[in-house]
């Protein structure tokens, strides 16, 4: 195989984004191979490829070697499942699931076929920023780390917004809300260069400031094995919103911020000055340090390049799927922990989530619209992203 027919499922922004980067040549030895949307009357935007109302028919069809799934997310479970059982490569929007229990069948679907490529789409990986920012933690360049702390408030959205689509913000139609929807890309981020943390206690709102049943805002504190602390702070409420990520360690601190990167290097790490100054009063001199990093890499693009080059050539991938539960996780426990009032140690038991979830869906506003079967499992009609 020399070229990957890929195949596009739901077609709102998300997947007619994704489209069109293939039509127009921005994702080398990749190919079109067919569309499925239970809307038909979204087929005919692309009268020059097959196109299919039922993902499971395009699956079996012949037609492609891998699908994108941009549905709504319960979908990128069921429908993820039924690709790989049928021997086609997967890439899911995020997030890979609503809750942990849903990630793990999704990953022992691929670990039952590790010949077949299974990645998430995390785009945000591919920003500069984050990269040098996990090199410079990898390297030691911040000693042992002790504090993490990311504000990420930039995500305002109005009421308006929120009645653009049935399924937004409903337990049924979505799992949840700014957790969900929003910060997916910040939460993998989160674990990605700090590591997943062993609990978290939360406070927050459901429908604080918006007419909806999920939640908008959210303030988490986390606990790391190592015992370095964090704190996650996001909301939909907020304007104008905050994109602020810090990481402190001995050596000294990161800060991400409007674009910029910067580090303020201890000459002597915080620890050992600690230990051997005479100074009551002392503090580590520091460096101030721009670090020369800029643009935001290529995105869903790049993803899109990394996913045909593990099919075709074996490459590595930047955002394998199975690290997709990380953030999965962290969202579920989050959650759990400001709608229960408890403290939330990780690794959580995906079981009590999926009960807790069952519950919150069984009294949703939500109504599904006309369903198709996918598997075992109806999915509701593909809406914008």
């Amino acid at each position: 195989m020399d070229k990957v027919r890929l195949g596009v499922v739901g077609l709102g922004i998300m997947g007619s984004g994704h489209i069109s980067h293939i039509l127009d040549g921005k994702i080398p030895r990749c190919e079109l191979g067919a569309v499925c949307d239970i809307d038909a009357s979204k087929l005919a935007k692309y009268p020059k490829v097959k196109g299919y109302v039922d993902s499971a028919e395009m699956i079996r069809s012949g037609d492609v070697d891998a699908i994108l799934i941009a549905t709504p997310h319960y979908a990128h479970t069921t429908i993820g499942i039924d690709a790989l059982n049928n021997g086609v490569h997967v890439l899911t929007e995020k997030p890979i699931s609503v809750h942990k229990a849903d990630a793990q069948r999704l990953i022992d679907a691929h670990l039952a076929h590790p010949e077949l490529v299974f990645c998430a789409m995390f785009n945000q990986r591919t920003d500069p920023h984050y990269i040098k920012v996990k090199e410079l933690i990898e390297a030691g360049e911040l000693g042992t780390i002790q504090r993490t702390n990311w504000i990420i408030t930039t995500w305002f959205r109005s009421e308006a917004y929120y009645r653009s689509g049935g399924w937004r913000a409903t337990w049924a139609g979505e799992g949840g809300g700014v957790l969900f929807n929003q910060c997916p890309h910040n939460l993998d981020l989160f674990q990605w260069l700090c590591g997943m943390p062993s609990a978290i206690t939360a406070i927050g709102g459901i429908g604080k400031y918006h007419d909806i049943e999920v939640e908008d805002d959210i303030t988490a504190i986390l606990e790391y094995p190592s015992g370095a602390t964090g704190v996650f702070v996001t909301t939909t409420g907020e304007a104008p919103g905050t994109n602020r990520l810090e990481i402190i360690g001995t050596k000294g601190k990161l800060v991400c911020e409007g674009g910029k990167l910067t580090f303020t290097r201890n000459e002597v790490p915080a620890d050992v000055f600690s230990k051997e100054t005479p100074n009551i009063w002392g503090v580590p001199p520091v460096w101030n340090i721009d670090i020369p990093v800029s643009g935001n890499g290529e995105q869903h693009i790049g993803i899109k390049k990394n996913f045909v080059a593990a099919i075709l050539d074996g490459a590595p991938l930047i955002a394998p799927g199975a690290e997709g539960i990380n953030s999965v996780e962290l969202a579920n426990a989050m959650l759990y922990s400001m709608m229960t009032g408890k403290r939330v140690e990780l690794p959580m038991d995906p079981a009590m989530y999926e009960k807790h979830l069952k519950g919150l869906i069984a009294n949703s506003k939500y109504v599904k619209p006309a369903t198709v079967a996918v598997g075992d499992v109806d999915f509701a009609k593909s809406q914008d992203k």
